[in-house]
């Protein structure tokens, strides 16, 4: 089977070893994704509803270098520093897949590697 990698030019790929997705057949799985920003910083400082938009950002480029969109996502997980805060990142998810409807995991986790991060999504998609 034929592997595709997509890079986002983090300085963290190759120290950890990782790529934003990866497809493997139809298959792609895009890898957390943190809220940054075009000019590599943090967008949406203190801003849960914006960070999650602009992981979703992320994601949505990253299917599209996969040859996958937004339509054919089939699973969402949105890690949160503070669980209240779900309606927010809530929010910027269904405006997203609110009519796509993937199946969707919130959970709340200690912190990330940049403390100022609010949240990271990960996403799974399946092209037909």
């Amino acid at each position: 089977m034929q592997r595709h990698t997509v890079s986002s030019g983090s300085p963290f790929e190759g120290e950890i070893g990782f790529s934003r997705a990866v497809r493997a057949g139809p298959h792609v799985w895009v890898a957390g994704t943190a809220p940054i920003g075009a000019d590599g910083k943090l967008a949406g400082e203190g801003d849960v509803y914006r960070q999650t938009q602009r992981c979703l950002e992320i994601i949505a480029q990253a299917l599209e270098e996969a040859g996958a969109s937004l339509q054919h996502v089939v699973r969402t997980r949105v890690m949160l520093t503070d669980i209240s805060q779900w309606r927010e990142a809530g929010r910027a998810h269904g405006e997203i897949f609110g009519n796509i409807r993937p199946a969707c995991t919130f959970v709340e986790v200690k912190g990330f590697i940049d403390p100022l991060w609010l949240v990271e999504l990960e996403a799974d998609a399946v092209v037909p």
